[in-house]
């Protein structure tokens, strides 16, 4: 069985979703930059570079989806353009370890230091910013249980969440004690949050990338379900993987005895995928016993 890849992505159909945090993230981020540079907060400066990796996360999020729509005219993209949303995913993982980094860097040079920071705006804007990204994270976390392109941006806010939280803790703790260091600590504490969750986020994309099994699937198993097919010998060259996030995809060589007829044994193989393994992209080739290829070709 095979046949064109005019699916619809899991990103793609939650791209409102995207659209909306973009815009709400992005008019945040210019607000934060300016309050962190007036007040003089690492916290509060370290969390806008976070919100900056989230702008250009979401930016790619919806350029991907975009792309991953679109339909080709070369002839040469033959599983289209699905790909974009996991090169979307793995520009998230690259700009929150830069993030992560640059606020480590920046913090650790700040130890000694005691610079003045104005806890009222810090507070301010720290809450404006945990309100914006809660919306965020009510809008993409419907579509990031099925999407690695949603998950990534879905992680993003998340550590932005934590991130205005963290601003929030250094202005009352900063304010209530003199103590500057509390600034410090907590900007240390945001940039190890979002390298770890950017390290997890990269696992899951070279994972497709490397053409892994998906998870959840089993090949033995799958090789098992095929072999229940009436008709059906052996099952051989079996290869399942992830396309982009909701469509998963294999191919694969059943051997049968001389005289079955093809039609039921593929329509079976193909049920058996699509409704026990939800392998709705596969590529069936029959072949007869002795190793060669059945005279019906491939469907």
């Amino acid at each position: 069985m095979s046949h064109g890849h005019d699916h619809v992505s899991a990103a793609g159909r939650h791209r409102w979703r995207l659209a909306v945090s973009f815009a709400l993230v992005a008019a945040y981020f210019a607000v934060e930059l300016v309050a962190g540079l007036l007040s003089g907060s690492l916290a509060l400066i370290s969390d806008a570079g976070h919100m900056a990796a989230d702008v250009t996360t979401l930016g790619a999020a919806l350029v991907a989806t975009r792309l991953a729509t679109r339909t080709d005219t070369t002839g040469r993209r033959t599983f289209g353009s699905y790909r974009a949303e996991v090169f979307a995913s793995g520009l998230a993982v690259l700009l929150m370890i830069a993030v992560g980094t640059y606020i480590a860097i920046e913090a650790i040079g700040r130890i000694g230091s005691a610079p003045e920071l104005a806890t009222g705006p810090m507070l301010v804007v720290g809450v404006l910013g945990l309100l914006v990204n809660l919306i965020s994270m009510a809008l993409l976390r419907a579509g990031a249980t099925e999407s690695l392109n949603l998950k990534g941006a879905y992680l993003e806010v998340i550590a932005d969440t934590l991130g205005s939280l963290g601003v929030i803790a250094a202005a009352i703790l900063v304010a209530a004690t003199g103590q500057t260091w509390w600034d410090t600590v907590i900007a240390l504490a945001i940039a190890a949050f979002v390298v770890v969750r950017a390290v997890m986020l990269g696992r899951e994309v070279i994972a497709v990338l490397g053409q892994h099994v998906p998870d959840g699937i089993d090949p033995a198993e799958v090789a098992a379900a095929l072999l229940t097919v009436e008709g059906t010998s052996t099952v051989h060259d079996l290869h399942i993987w992830r396309l982009t996030s909701g469509m998963d995809v294999a191919t694969a060589h059943l051997v049968i005895a001389p005289g079955v007829p093809a039609g039921p044994v593929l329509e079976a193989a193909t049920t058996t995928l699509r409704t026990e393994f939800s392998l709705a992209h596969a590529t069936i080739q029959l072949e007869a016993e002795g190793g060669s290829p059945c005279q019906c070709g491939d469907w």
